[in-house]
C-alpha cells in the first residue's frame, strides 16, 4: 500500500526533532452542499530541526518513530 502525503503548515517547533504539523482538508458536506474546512494535527520527525513556525511542508508517513510520531518531514 502506498504511504500518504499531506501538505500543511508547521504549529509548533518547541520539540528537539519534532515539528506539529496542521493539515487542513476541505469537502462538500452531503446535505448542505457548503464548502467546509477541517484541520487536523499531526506530530511529524524532523531530523536536524530544519522547519519552523509558519513553514509549508509535506509529511509522508512512516513506522512509528516515538509514542504520537507516525510522520516524517520530506524536503520540498
Amino acid at each position: 500500500m502506498p504511504k500518504r502525503i499531506l501538505q500543511g503548515t508547521v504549529t509548533s517547533d518547541a520539540n528537539q526533532q519534532t515539528v506539529t504539523v496542521s493539515v487542513e482538508r476541505r469537502f462538500t458536506h452531503p446535505v448542505l452542499k457548503k464548502t467546509i474546512r477541517k484541520s487536523k494535527k499531526y506530530r511529524a520527525h524532523d531530523e536536524n530541526n530544519a522547519f519552523k513556525v509558519g513553514d509549508t511542508v509535506r509529511i509522508i508517513e512512516c513506522a512509528p518513530k516515538s509514542k504520537t510520531k507516525r510522520w516524517e518531514v520530506i524536503a520540498n
